[in-house]
C-alpha cells in the first residue's frame, strides 16, 4: 500500500468519502476511482458498468469493481444521467489500476444540479480525510 505522501491526489479533481473522483468537463462530469481506492483494492479484474442513459443518484451505487481482494460498489458523486461509459474497461479492467485518472475513467454524467460538485472535497480536504482512515494492508 502506498503511503499518503505517495498517493496521486490531483488538485483539478474533487473527491467523495467513498473514493470516487469527479471532474467537470463541459456540461458533463467525468467519474472514476482515485489512487487510494485502486491501490487498496489491488488488481481490478472486472468492472460492472451502467448503461448509457441510466439515471444515477449522488451517493448511490451505479456499478461495482471486482478485484483480487474484494468487490466494491461504485457510487456516483452527482445525480443525473449517464452520457458515456468507458467500454474499454470491459476488456481491460486493469486500466483502473494503471491509469485511474485518464484511461481508467468509468462514466460521464450530465448532472441534474450543476452546483452539486461544490459539496465534494478538494484535494487538501481529501488528504486530511485520508489521514483519518485506518491503514490498509
Amino acid at each position: 500500500m502506498k503511503s499518503l505522501e505517495e498517493l496521486d491526489i490531483r488538485s483539478d479533481l474533487v473527491y467523495t468519502k467513498t473514493h470516487e473522483w469527479a471532474q467537470k468537463t463541459g456540461n458533463t462530469v467525468r467519474v472514476g476511482v482515485d489512487d487510494y481506492a485502486q491501490n487498496a483494492l489491488g488488481d481490478i479484474v472486472y468492472v460492472e458498468l451502467p448503461a448509457a442513459g441510466a439515471a444515477v443518484n449522488a451517493g448511490a451505487a451505479f456499478g461495482s469493481l471486482e478485484s483480487t481482494k474484494a468487490v466494491s460498489d461504485l457510487n456516483s458523486p452527482v445525480t443525473g444521467k449517464v452520457t458515456a461509459v468507458n467500454e474499454t474497461l470491459v476488456d481491460s479492467p486493469e486500466k483502473v489500476n494503471t491509469s485511474p485518472y485518464e484511461e481508467g475513467w468509468i462514466i460521464e454524467v450530465e448532472p441534474a444540479e450543476p452546483g452539486e460538485l461544490d459539496g465534494l472535497m478538494k484535494n487538501d480536504a481529501y488528504r486530511a480525510f485520508l489521514k483519518t482512515l485506518a491503514p490498509v494492508e
